[in-house]
């Protein structure tokens, strides 16, 4: 069964491509005609392509993985910041930092640097400052709160990148690449595909559409969770009732070891018994 419906996109808008003079060759495969010099996407293709990479994101958050999502344009800002934010995932919506990824212990070093700032505010070291460097530290904790306070718990490299237009977030997709990271990403008709493992061929201006994608994403990554959390649950439950198994075991061995040696014992009563009687009767 398809996770969404042709009718979706269509009210969403996500067949709307470019205009006909903008567009990419290597997107010809998914788009369906042109209209009023407008390209139109074949959503047939884009609801195959949708299933397919909610199928494999839903893997990735099956395995306990994170994906980390990159919207920087004003249209997608809220939604993915929202939307995400409900599955746990981390997010960059503002700058992408160049680096993220392939300089990425340096990164956690500027989280690190936030995380210290928090811990000076609570234990009341902030206190000691004067009000200059209190003015200084506040506006470098904003700064990083900003630009990476969304991929705070993100502790080592995302297993994927989703993309909401390769064009704009061009760097990370690079660094992506570099590193041999996946990327899921929705396509439009002016873009280049060639270097997206799943794409996802839909309007990524409209922010219906980039809802309707959003949903889809987000509901594979919630039921790969779920998944993970009930597999869990059972290996618990099945370790505890093997527990006693386990307990019982060496109790039962050294029951029957008893057993056995009672009776080799008094199998050599027995023999002694009747060597004995035959002595006295010679």
């Amino acid at each position: 069964m398809s996770r969404t419906d042709f009718n979706t996109l269509l009210e969403a808008g996500a067949h709307f491509g470019h205009l006909k003079r903008k567009w990419n060759p290597k997107m010809a495969p998914y788009i369906f005609m042109e209209k009023n010099g407008i390209h139109i996407i074949d959503l047939h293709k884009t609801v195959l392509k949708l299933d397919e990479a909610a199928a494999a994101i839903k893997q990735i958050a099956k395995s306990g993985r994170r994906v980390l999502f990159v919207a920087t344009k004003k249209q997608a800002k809220e939604i993915v910041a929202e939307k995400v934010a409900a599955v746990g995932m981390p997010y960059v919506t503002e700058r992408w930092a160049g680096g993220m990824l392939t300089n990425f212990p340096t990164i956690r070093k500027a989280v690190k640097k936030m995380a210290t700032i928090d811990k000076m505010l609570s234990d009341g070291t902030f206190d000691n400052f004067s009000k200059r460097e209190k003015l200084q530290i506040e506006r470098q904790r904003a700064k990083l709160e900003k630009n990476l306070g969304s991929i705070a718990d993100l502790t080592r490299l995302p297993a994927a990148l989703f993309v909401i237009d390769v064009q704009k977030e061009a760097n990370a997709v690079k660094e992506a690449k570099r590193l041999s990271i996946p990327v899921f990403a929705m396509v439009d008709t002016c873009c280049d595909p060639t270097d997206i493992d799943y794409v996802i061929p839909a309007n990524d201006d409209a922010t219906k559409s980039i809802g309707v994608v959003l949903d889809v994403m987000c509901a594979a990554i919630s039921e790969g969770a779920e998944e993970r959390r009930l597999e869990k649950e059972k290996e618990a439950q099945e370790a505890e009732a093997e527990a006693p198994k386990k307990e019982a075991k060496p109790r039962i061995k050294k029951a029957v070891k008893a057993t056995v040696d009672a009776e080799e014992a008094a199998v050599e009563e027995v023999v002694a018994a009747t060597a004995a009687e035959e002595e006295q009767a010679e």
